[in-house]
């Protein structure tokens, strides 16, 4: 009789479970159904350029039926509402009940605020296409009010957060801003553009030679760059830093910290600080049928290690191992071990202008080499998926 597999996610977990799971059960052996909030799969490590305005929505937002076209997935598009693993069964915001004989959790992270106050009520954050055409949207009309009044809350983008996410961002806006300012007739020395970050570096992630390399790039095309220092509250047009100082802003864009699903976090699948626990093939350690990917497991390669970050090559290599998994799970066998492959990290500064790592070696990248390589990195994901397809038709 064949097996329900439900999946909830669209996102690169969920997605590469249901690609590749397909590959090893058949339609007759499985079902596969896939529930999603948006019709797409998106490609969070480009939200930066569409926010920015140098790429367009259907270059990031790829339809789901397309990329799963032929392979006998039902694609769902509602929210999540609830997880009940002890019935088998997940509640969504329409109101269908679904049941399974294995449950893929793929729901990704959400932002944290840390409890600043006003923050997460005036800002804006990046997790979807919807929210970086909103930002988007909200900036160039800021400069038109800029134009018409001078004020200077309407010149002025506070990113808070100097990881990936806001420095790409930053990076995106230092870089297209001229241009659209120009068109406007506005003068680009009068726009302001900060990053925040309260850790003593940006981009912690990589060696301090990059980091170096990075602030000098973006410091250069007129972003200042403040660190050791945090937000302590944000108003609708001011944002209050540890320091006493207070930057007079109506766009406050906060990329500074991801905490786990709350859906997740209150199932009763076992859970370490709000992510679950998951097994070293990726079931969770409470509930066997049920497989986590992505940003919402929490993976901790051996005892006292920390736990692998959330990232999206990460989440990628995860659905493989959890689809493959499936089909042992339902056939019989041994399952295969998650050991994830770190090919490095990029970080992009603008069209132009990136720092990396790459390799097993972590060598080390800056300027155009970067700049290809985090180019070509994405082509290498769309073609896996057959995204390159999809773009096309």
């Amino acid at each position: 009789m064949s097996k329900k597999i439900l999946i909830l996610g669209g996102g690169y977990g969920g997605l590469l479970t249901a690609l590749t799971a397909r590959k090893h059960l058949s339609v007759s052996e499985a079902q596969i159904t896939l529930i999603n909030r948006y019709s797409t799969h998106q490609i969070i490590t480009e939200l930066h350029r569409l926010a920015g305005g140098t790429i367009g929505e259907d270059a990031v937002a790829l339809p789901l039926t397309k990329l799963l076209k032929g392979k006998g997935v039902n694609v769902v598009v509602d929210t999540v509402s609830e997880i009940k693993p002890d019935d088998k069964k997940v509640l969504t915001a329409s109101g269908t009940a679904y049941t399974y004989d294995a449950l893929v959790v793929a729901l990704g992270s959400e932002t944290a605020f840390f409890g600043i106050p006003g923050l997460q009520e005036n800002s804006f954050t990046l997790k979807s296409a919807e929210e970086a055409n909103r930002i988007r949207t909200h900036v160039l009309a800021r400069l038109d009010a800029y134009k018409q009044s001078g004020d200077k809350k309407d010149a002025t983008i506070v990113v808070g957060g100097g990881g990936l996410t806001g420095i790409e961002l930053v990076g995106e806006f230092v870089d297209k801003l001229p241009e659209i300012c120009k068109a406007k007739g506005i003068d680009f020395d009068d726009i302001k553009l900060y990053v925040v970050e309260a850790g003593p570096n940006i981009l912690p992630i990589f060696p301090q030679e990059l980091i170096d390399r990075a602030v000098v790039s973006l410091e250069k095309r007129g972003v200042e760059v403040i660190t050791g220092v945090a937000i302590t509250e944000a108003t609708k047009d001011t944002v209050a830093l540890k320091d006493g100082r207070v930057l007079e802003s109506n766009t406050i864009i906060w990329t500074g910290g991801v905490q786990g699903h709350p859906v997740v976090a209150n199932s009763g699948i076992e859970v370490n600080r709000g992510r679950a626990s998951v097994t070293d093939v990726l079931q969770s350690t409470s509930h066997p049928e049920v497989f986590l990917a992505g940003d919402c497991a929490v993976v901790i390669p051996s005892e006292g290690a920390r736990p692998y970050p959330p990232t999206a090559q990460l989440a990628w290599q995860m659905g493989e191992t959890v689809g493959a998994n499936l089909a042992v799970f339902f056939k019989g066998g041994k399952m295969e071990k998650f050991e994830p492959v770190f090919s490095g990290t990029l970080g992009s500064l603008g069209r132009k202008d990136a720092v990396g790592t790459v390799g097993g070696n972590n060598i080390r990248l800056k300027g155009t080499p970067a700049s290809l390589m985090k180019e070509a990195s994405n082509i290498r994901y769309l073609s896996h998926i057959h995204g390159l397809f999809a773009l096309a038709h």
